[in-house]
């Protein structure tokens, strides 16, 4: 949401950082300084690595009221990644393992919602972040800034920041103003090696570029996000300028080369593999961002010849990566003979006790806030057909957007039609009969997403509503439709998808992408090209999220800073009653050449 400038004078001495401190990771072992009389010559130390962790503090499903668990059996939450990590430690020496984070920290489960809205960490007296309170008994290194580090504002990120006993790395996160690293950009840790010099490590940290795009309301004017390319060839010289012997980047950024937002950003979304592939210099990539476990993977650069050594811990807490490297000492300086990567698997060790001791009551003052019940429901609401059927729990997401946008039209445009979008973030949701609890509502709509009205003519709504209908496998007529093969074609997944209210269309799965919006009413009469039409979508749709044509060039009719989902449980409060015949009908179909799929 948007947010007061910040303290010029904070906001220039925090952007003005172009480096870190350099630190000594850990001491000496007694044996280990006797060693010293005799120097070596190899020596070995590790990188271990989270990222996307989303404020998972505990194996703890806030939106179930329940512990996680899911068709895999994995277990989410620092506390369990905290105990390998101290098996790690034990194994290999304190001094030889560094602790580093790929980004996504404080946005994403009830917890960071809690302290970012309802006491929020910027308030006088508050507690501290709990994800900030875990890193730091976990004694992080380093973090990248993610995409979702800005969903709340600047200024809650940096008092995280402030909270934080480690630096948040994004030397492609630049002051609008000078183009100066808001952030610092690198730190470089110190190793120490008895009677021999200590190996330097040095630590950059990139973030996503899309940032400009999907937090622009809270970006905009104040940050901008360059490549991770062409920011790695400034930074890693620099840092074998500086003498680092390891340089190591932690990348809020997948590895496969895509771009969710098509060419609105001139600078590609997961770009590890480019970076590897293209900045001489680099040893090795901690990924990020896009939520996949990828153990070890090697890229070759093709200037060097050198191999880039990557890995992705999943998220959530579901994995540790863990990069270990054996360096040898020639001509006073260290040089990597050799390099591996793999993931554990936290399920099945105990939570640190010691977390679970420190943040046991922000968890408990949680569990009481999204178990406050706003209302009733007149019946069962299940989402588990919402990304093939029109249900009316989707039907309440476009209900409160159309209401909310409708009345804060000025007088003009409240006289266009007005239809509404959203998206089935959630197959699992489900909002029982009975007793409606936040936690009901926060599990349907799972993103902190603010409102806007924007306009699009006919023609366009029907190219918008083709491209949501590339999420769909075409099917020929007569075939039979497995639900379970049918979605998320294209890499085009349910959080992309958007429905339309307001509007009647088919959606003919028989047909080729690009030609299978059928039927496409207003009021029961065809729409029209040149018709123009007040859009309720949510802010990262609006701003080009999933690169949906049309909509983030399209002209504003209405904005909001209030969250959906809070307007959602504003609704049911107000209302005393959830009831889907106080529902707009949404009225859109799958069909095979005409014929109605369900």
């Amino acid at each position: 949401m948007p947010v007061p400038p910040m303290n010029r004078r904070e906001f220039v001495q925090k952007s003005a950082v172009t480096g870190a401190a350099v630190a000594v990771a850990g001491t000496l072992a007694t044996g280990e300084a006797q060693a010293a009389e005799h120097p070596p010559r190899t020596w070995s130390f590790s990188v271990l690595g989270t990222t996307d962790l989303h404020s998972h503090v505990f194996d703890w499903d806030y939106y179930k009221d329940a512990a996680y668990s899911d068709a895999k059996g994995n277990s989410v939450g620092v506390a369990r990644v905290a105990t390998l990590i101290k098996q790690q430690r034990a194994a290999k020496g304190e001094h030889r393992v560094l602790l580093v984070d790929a980004g996504d920290i404080i946005q994403g489960t009830s917890l960071a919602y809690y302290f970012a809205r309802v006491r929020p960490i910027t308030d006088k007296g508050a507690p501290k972040h709990p994800m900030a309170v875990a890193m730091n008994h976990m004694r992080y290194d380093a973090a990248a800034l993610g995409n979702h580090e800005f969903n709340y504002g600047i200024e809650v990120l940096r008092k995280f920041e402030e909270q934080c006993r480690f630096p948040l790395l994004g030397a492609n996160a630049l002051d609008a103003k000078t183009l100066r690293p808001a952030f610092p950009p690198y730190t470089v840790k110190r190793i120490r090696v008895p009677g021999a010099p200590d190996i330097k490590v040095g630590i950059l940290g990139l973030t996503n570029p899309g940032i400009a795009l999907w937090d622009k309301d809270n970006v905009s004017g104040r940050m901008v996000f360059p490549g991770l390319v062409e920011q790695a060839k400034k930074y890693v010289p620099r840092l074998r300028a500086l003498g680092c012997d390891v340089v190591f980047l932690t990348d809020h950024s997948g590895l496969d080369g895509s771009t969710s937002y098509g060419d609105a950003l001139p600078y590609v979304e997961n770009a590890s593999n480019l970076v590897a592939e293209q900045v001489p210099g680099i040893d090795a990539i901690l990924v990020g961002h896009t939520h996949v476990e990828v153990p070890s993977y090697t890229v070759k650069n093709a200037e060097t010849g050198e191999e880039v050594l990557l890995s992705e811990p999943y998220c959530w807490g579901y994995r540790l990566s863990v990069f270990d490297f054996e360096v040898e000492l020639e001509h006073g300086r260290w040089k990597v003979t050799k390099k591996t990567a793999q993931t554990l698997d936290p399920k099945g060790v105990d939570e640190d006790p010691e977390i679970r001791k420190l943040l046991e009551a922000d968890h408990e003052l949680v569990v009481k806030y999204v178990n406050t019940a706003v209302g009733t429901c007149t019946q069962d609401l299940s989402a588990a057909d919402s990304c093939w059927k029109d249900v009316p729990i989707m039907d309440f997401i476009h209900q409160v957007q159309l209401d909310t946008v409708k009345a804060g039209l000025s007088a003009s445009d409240a006289a266009l039609p007005l239809i509404s979008v959203a998206a089935p973030f959630s197959r699992t949701a489900d909002i029982p009969a009975g007793s409606v609890t936040i936690k009901d509502i926060a599990g349907l709509y799972i993103y902190d997403n603010t409102l806007y009205g924007k306009k699009l003519t006919g023609a366009q709504l029907r190219d918008y509503l083709e491209y949501a209908a590339k999420y769909y496998h075409q099917v020929p007529a007569g075939t039979a439709v497995d639900t379970a093969t049918l979605t998320n074609a294209n890499s085009f997944w349910d959080y992309m998808y958007d429905t339309a209210a307001g509007v009647s269309y088919e959606i003919d799965i028989a047909a080729a992408e690009g030609s299978r919006i059928k039927n496409l009413t207003y009021g029961g009469t065809a729409v029209a090209d040149d018709q123009v039409f007040v859009v309720a979508v949510n802010n990262y749709r609006a701003n080009g999220g999933s690169g949906y044509p049309h909509i983030a060039t399209a002209d504003i009719a209405y904005s909001s800073t209030n969250e959906i989902r809070q307007l959602m449980i504003d609704y049911v409060t107000a209302k005393g009653t959830l009831d889907p015949a106080d529902f707009a009908a949404t009225n859109w179909k799958l069909t095979q050449d005409g014929t109605p799929v369900f």
